[in-house]
C-alpha cells in the first residue's frame, strides 16, 4: 500500500492538485485506487469536497470514508482543447462526467469516461468507477456498469 508515504511525497506526486491537511487522506487513498469521501460520523451525512466541518450540521466529527464507486452520470461534457496531457486526445473530445454516487442524493465526483464511445454517453447512465494512471497521478474514471441504462437499453461494463 502506498498510503504510508510522507506528507511531503504526497504533496510531490499530485504537484497541481488542491492538496491540503483536509483532503490529504483522499489523496492518499487514490494512490490504492479507493475512492473516499467525507462523511459526517453525527448525522451520516456525506459531502464533496472535502471540509473540516460536516455542512448539514456543522460537526467536527468528519472522517474520509470509503465509498462504493457507482453511481450514474449527473452531467458531462465534451472537451475539445485544453492542456497537454498524456492520453487526452482531444481531436476526438476528451469526456468529463460528473457522476452522482448511489451512497447519497447530491453525492457528486467528476472524473472521465472510458470503455464507451463519446457519443454514446448519456445522462441517467449507471456506471462504476475505474481508474486511470497518468505520469503516476491516479485519475477517476467511470466505465457503464452492466445492466441497463436510464433508457432501459442493456449496457456492458463492469459488474
Amino acid at each position: 500500500m502506498t498510503t504510508s508515504i510522507t506528507d511531503e511525497e504526497l504533496v510531490a506526486r499530485f504537484a497541481g492538485y488542491p492538496l491540503d491537511h483536509d483532503n490529504k487522506a483522499i489523496y492518499r487513498a487514490r494512490l490504492d485506487h479507493r475512492l473516499l469521501v467525507m462523511r459526517c460520523g453525527d448525522c451520516g451525512r456525506w459531502h464533496e469536497p472535502a471540509k473540516p466541518i460536516c455542512p448539514a450540521c456543522w460537526s467536527t466529527a468528519v472522517v474520509p470514508t470509503e465509498v462504493s464507486g457507482r453511481g450514474t452520470v449527473f452531467m458531462y461534457l465534451v472537451l475539445h482543447q485544453g492542456p497537454p496531457a498524456d492520453g487526452v486526445d482531444y481531436a476526438f473530445g476528451y469526456p468529463v462526467v460528473t457522476v452522482e454516487l448511489e451512497e447519497q442524493a447530491g453525492l457528486r465526483v467528476t472524473g472521465t469516461m472510458v470503455g464507451i464511445a463519446t457519443g454514446d454517453i448519456e445522462i441517467g447512465m449507471p456506471v462504476a468507477l475505474d481508474w486511470l494512471d497518468r505520469d503516476g497521478v491516479p485519475v477517476l474514471a467511470f466505465r457503464p456498469a452492466s445492466g441497463r441504462d436510464a433508457t432501459g437499453r442493456p449496457t456492458t461494463g463492469v459488474e
